[in-house]
């Protein structure tokens, strides 16, 4: 009952500043203020305003919201131990990619650590008729970086 009295009581001095925001031509703020006035009238007439005081003043509702804090304390914990630890399904599923991978192909990705070798020079074919002309260039070109 109080809590309805005190909406009603907000919504009406929200609506009469309104009044006065519009007296002085400011219509666009007056109609913003009419609708954030309004608000607390119809949550009383919904009957959420009701509902919400009800379990503000409920012992079992403030139980219900300790519970769910405990909860969430107890995951928050979890978690951080979690991280801690370097563990957890993050590092379950690392291993297991880790594992696929070496049992695949272990020395496919890795890199060569030892001296460079040149791949074997290919023998020159002798070119065609026809284009002899066009590729000569080109190939004393590769031939000189000894591809």
């Amino acid at each position: 009952m109080i809590a309805e009295t005190v909406c009603s009581a907000v919504s009406a001095a929200g609506l009469g500043i309104a009044v006065v925001t519009a007296y002085r031509k400011r219509f666009l703020a007056a109609a913003r203020i009419a609708a954030y006035s309004l608000i607390p009238i119809g949550l009383v007439m919904t009957g959420a305003v009701g509902w919400v005081a009800d379990t503000a003043f409920s012992p079992t509702a403030w139980a219900g919201f300790g519970v769910l804090g405990a909860a969430w304390a107890l995951f928050a914990t979890t978690r951080a131990v979690e991280r801690h630890r370097g563990g957890g399904r993050k590092q379950q599923r690392k291993e297991a990619r880790s594992a696929e991978r070496e049992a695949v192909a272990p020395t496919a990705s890795a890199p060569s650590l030892g001296p460079g070798t040149r791949p074997a020079a290919r023998p020159a074919t002798t070119p065609r008729k026809g284009s002899a002309d066009d590729f000569s260039d080109i190939e004393a070109i590769l031939k000189k970086h000894g591809i």
